[in-house]
């Protein structure tokens, strides 16, 4: 037997082959990684979104049972108007909140204290369409 009839079933690729197959699958990871880091900002914009629109909503049914904003976004916790404080998508925490309080009484002459009318994220960043996550 020569040396050529071991080597026949071993036959492998070069080093060329595996190279160009490398730059491919580099080429198209760099082209989907920003596509994918879009997607992912998009989904936690949508869940921002939906975080504020409930909470707004339960604010204005509080305010309107109570004649009175809640002092705390906790207290819509404690009274049964939300399950629990929703955590803020882009800073990680439930904490990271910024409620706006009414300036004025919502009766003239009332005792009642100020609360909540508004809730705003907390988060530094500027959304895809260009505007900062803090004035949604």
């Amino acid at each position: 037997m020569t040396s050529n009839q071991h080597n026949c079933g071993l036959r492998g690729f070069s080093l060329l082959e595996m190279m160009a197959v490398i730059c491919i699958i580099m080429i198209l990871a760099s082209i989907a990684m920003p596509m994918y880091r879009t997607i992912i900002v998009h989904a936690h914009e949508a869940v921002l979104r939906e975080d504020l629109f409930t909470m707004r909503c339960q604010i204005d049914r509080f305010t309107q049972d109570n004649e009175r904003g809640p002092t705390t976004l906790q207290e819509l916790v404690d009274k049964g108007y939300m399950g629990n404080i929703p955590v803020d998508p882009f800073t990680g925490s439930n904490e990271t909140w910024q409620v706006v309080t009414k300036e004025e009484p919502l009766v003239a002459d009332s005792s009642t204290p100020l609360g909540i009318v508004d809730v705003h994220s907390g988060a530094d960043g500027v959304s895809l369409g260009g505007t900062e996550y803090s004035q949604w």
